[in-house]
């Protein structure tokens, strides 16, 4: 999961030793994924049919990993079979991988079947997703993530891979993502501000404005000690409301929607108020076409009405 206590952003950065995962030879390569036939280049000149997904154990890592990250950027996708937003991210990475032609391959592990390297990532909770450039890490994300934002981390895992792309339709919105992505969080609030103040409407611009605002208030926190507090105070708001940005950081959002409806119900005046507008933030940050954001609006207005 992305950890609030090391990370300004929904961005994680990982700091593990990818050289601790090499083995002593290369390893024959298990079977891939390629593009179906007559599939359209993408930018860059990568043809039709290249490999785009492969499954990755700790015996294959080295080869399917850490060699092939030299030359094409890999997506590495934890996630397991009993894990339901895995079911959502997952297709949806195969789709953008398939779409990208090859420019970058996804590699998924099972952290079921793979435990060590999900100890050695760092993986708290999944879908977790990360990036390996040549041959070293790169940020990356955990939880189920609206697909417009998971596009334009793809594209910058590729500028970064040295991959030539699209150029983007908006360059503002890309420099704020970018901000956002490295964990500047000063620049990517005035750069998502400078938008809104040209474009109004600006969904994408919205959405990460709310994630700065997230970001913020979860810095420096324990995301356990948080959950703990929420779970001995039920009636404490500041507390629901911290475990409920730390759930949203963690790939629960659900969860984070239920805990606020819930509170609502429980609460008056200012403090139904307060939790009301914390909660709308949080609908923003996933933004207005996650199907999750629709059921809890529903079931914010019955608890208010």
């Amino acid at each position: 999961m992305s950890d609030p206590r090391t990370t300004p952003s929904i961005f994680t950065r990982g700091a593990v030793d990818l050289g601790a995962l090499r083995s002593a030879a290369p390893t024959p390569a298990r079977p891939a994924t390629t593009t179906p036939a007559g599939g359209h280049p993408v930018p860059g000149g990568v043809a039709p049919g290249a490999v785009t997904v492969i499954d990755v154990t700790e015996a294959t890592f080295q080869t399917e990993v850490l060699e092939r990250s030299m030359t094409t950027p890999v997506v590495l996708d934890f996630w397991a079979e009993w894990c339901q937003p895995c079911k959502q991210l997952s297709p949806l990475l195969e789709r953008l991988a398939a779409e990208g032609g090859g420019s970058w391959v996804l590699a998924k592990i099972d952290v079921d079947a793979n435990q060590r390297l999900a100890q050695m990532f760092r993986v708290q909770s999944i879908p977790t997703v990360y990036a390996v450039i040549g041959g070293q890490m790169a940020p990356g994300f955990a939880g189920l993530q609206p697909e417009s934002q998971i596009r334009q981390w793809v594209g910058a895992v590729l500028q970064a891979g040295g991959v030539t792309v699209e150029t983007p339709e908006d360059p503002r919105l890309t420099e704020a993502d970018e901000a956002l992505i490295t964990g500047d969080l000063d620049a990517a609030e005035q750069a998502y501000r400078k938008i809104l103040a040209e474009s109004p409407a600006d969904a994408s611009a919205e959405a990460g404005l709310a994630h700065v605002s997230l970001a913020r208030r979860v810095a420096g926190v324990n995301p356990a000690q948080a959950l703990a507090a929420a779970q001995a105070g039920p009636d404490d708001v500041a507390a629901q409301l911290l475990a409920a940005d730390v759930e949203v950081l963690s790939g629960q959002a659900e969860l984070a929607y239920q805990r606020l409806v819930d509170l609502v119900r429980r609460t008056a005046g200012d403090d139904r108020e307060t939790i009301r507008k914390h909660l709308l933030s949080l609908f923003t940050v996933a933004g207005p076409d996650d199907p999750a954001v629709g059921s809890a609006r529903r079931a914010l207005a019955n608890a208010l009405f």
